[in-house]
């Protein structure tokens, strides 16, 4: 934790270290795919059926009697349609917010503003425009995983949803995933200023 506070946080400049921030970012993405891929799954209602020969007898057997796990056991199957697109956008995005809301803090409370508000304005501001830049391809990614499409990539399912919605129609949700994705980055960023300023 010393070493971190000295190479990371404390005194230094978040501008020092970019290149972390994005390696820690993509390793979270990476990791967090499945899961992400089960969520959009159940969220979007998409009907999931398993194949019976992609998987063991006991595996199918025991998902046929629980439905509602097979959004689960999908999502950690292959194909991984829409893997490096959806990872790059969740890499990007959790870097920008938390490289911008370090850099952010060092300018408002340069500023002169009380740490809560230098705290918690960055990330609110930040994860905003992310949120906002990053729309059309989480709504391309999200089309991708449903287990019935036949859009084989990311062009293709962003020019699907333009032909079906319009330019508009890639931002649909952007108010939801605003308020999805805002808080729960301002509570992470508060919290991990929290703890580096008390812990030793």
């Amino acid at each position: 934790m010393q070493f971190y506070r000295q190479n990371m946080g404390g005194g230094s400049a978040a501008r020092d270290y970019p290149l972390e921030y994005f390696s820690a970012s993509t390793l979270a993405a990476v990791l967090n795919y499945p899961l992400w891929r089960a969520s959009a799954l159940g969220q979007s209602g998409f009907r999931v059926v398993l194949q019976a020969g992609n998987h063991p007898p006991i595996i199918s057997n025991f998902v046929s009697s629980v439905p509602s796990l097979a959004p689960y056991f999908y999502a950690f199957s292959p194909p991984y349609k829409g893997l490096a697109a959806t990872v790059m956008g969740m890499s990007w995005a959790r870097a920008a917010i938390f490289y911008g809301s370090d850099i952010g803090k060092e300018f408002f409370e340069s500023r002169g503003l009380s740490p809560s508000v230098a705290t918690l304005l960055p990330p609110l501001i930040v994860s905003t425009g992310v949120q906002c830049v990053n729309m059309p391809l989480v709504r391309a990614t999200i089309l991708l995983q449903n287990p019935e499409s036949t859009v084989p990539n990311i062009r293709e399912s962003l020019k699907l949803i333009y032909c079906r919605h319009g330019l508009g129609g890639l931002w649909h949700g952007t108010s939801a995933g605003v308020l999805k994705t805002v808080p729960k980055y301002c509570t992470a960023i508060f919290v991990k200023d929290y703890f580096e300023r008390i812990l030793p």
